[in-house]
């Protein structure tokens, strides 16, 4: 399958939307049809139990003799593919992809159901693509970050009782797995950082919408960041990728008013990086840890704004949109390579910029 080739208006068209903040675009623009053809295609693979695995079944694009790494529906992609779907203006009771939604939600209700309230598991399911990227446990931190974003969201008290006491559990398990640095640098993962902020950024989601959150383990994570964005060099858990290390940095660095202030000079020396293409091309293709860690850096610039997120934003949409294949779907070129996540990935970022749908 070819790229989805943007024609010059388009170009001029997206990067007009993309600088100019517009929150209410029309339908018809680059991005909207983008995120439109990805969510068709995201739910045309979805499995008959509601979830989802590793590529939509097939193998990737860009690496044709590749070999699925796990067969089945697994829990982290699920996790994320219903995160896009939510972006992308859907509730599980209203929106064109509810049903797909409310599905997606059952299956990752039942296996935090049934999870062992201790350990950090939510699944049964071991060695997938994501979880040997991520980390052992990004089911659990990407369906804890689902979670705290649907909790309210569900159309009824019983539902929104049901996701609430899945986020609490997911949130303990969390609490009490945080490692003494105070990440969640699980072994078995070739990038776990990006598993480290997704963990962190559930919790926070988690207390933004009223659950108890320990204050030691925020304090922990937030003076593991600071250690690493002070390190000369990319640490291991980043797999020795600046990019990643510091879309980490960035999102957890950026979030209130306050830290901003704090850490206004290593956001701002972070940011001037995004100007060497090589930099943002992290490990040196379009994997989906790239696609994860744009999502971050949206998520900060956004709230750092000025001319350097103006610039930013419309560069990215740019290139996610030129990456798009055929059929709606994005693939990785490295490492998580599976289409479900990077689809996924690329949904969710170029969506920083326009309200999520529980926010509407």
């Amino acid at each position: 399958m070819k790229p989805f080739i943007l024609s010059a208006l388009a170009t001029v068209v997206l990067a007009f939307y993309a600088f100019s903040g517009n929150t209410t675009v029309s339908k018809n623009d680059p991005v909207s049809i983008a995120v439109d053809k990805g969510a068709k295609w995201l739910v045309s693979t979805q499995g008959k139990d509601g979830g989802w695995g590793q590529d939509g079944g097939e193998t990737s694009y860009v690496r044709q003799g590749e070999h699925l790494e796990s067969s089945g529906n697994d829990v982290a992609n699920t996790a994320v593919a219903a995160a896009a779907l939510l972006h992308a203006g859907s509730t599980p009771v209203k929106g064109e992809y509810h049903v797909a939604l409310a599905r997606a939600v059952d299956f990752i209700l039942q296996r935090v159901d049934s999870s062992a309230p201790d350990n950090l598991e939510v699944t049964t399911l071991h060695g997938t693509q994501i979880q040997r990227k991520l980390g052992p446990y990004i089911d659990t931190f990407l369906t804890s970050k689902l979670l705290a974003e649907l909790d309210g969201q569900m159309g009824d008290a019983r539902a929104n009782a049901h996701v609430r006491q899945a986020l609490q559990k997911c949130v303990a398990k969390i609490e009490k797995n945080q490692l003494k640095d105070g990440s969640w640098n699980m072994a078995g993962g070739w990038a776990p950082i990006l598993g480290t902020s997704m963990a962190s950024r559930s919790l926070y989601l988690a207390q933004k919408k009223g659950v108890v959150v320990s204050e030691a383990a925020m304090n922990k994570v937030k003076d593991y960041t600071a250690n690493g964005a002070a390190s000369p060099t990319a640490t291991p858990a980043s797999a020795g990728v600046r990019l990643y290390q510091d879309a980490q940095a960035l999102e957890q660095m950026s979030r209130t008013d306050s830290d901003r202030r704090t850490n206004a000079a290593q956001i701002k020396s972070m940011t001037k990086n995004l100007s060497d293409q090589r930099y943002v091309m992290g490990f040196g293709s379009f994997g989906g840890e790239e696609f994860f860690s744009y999502l971050n850096i949206s998520d900060s610039l956004r709230r750092t704004g000025g001319p350097e997120w103006e610039k930013w934003n419309a560069d990215i949409k740019t290139k996610l949109v030129k990456l798009q294949n055929e059929d709606g779907s994005w693939a990785g070129h490295h490492c998580i390579t599976g289409r479900v996540a990077v689809t996924s990935a690329a949904i969710l970022a170029m969506l920083v910029d326009r309200e999520p749908a529980q926010n509407q």
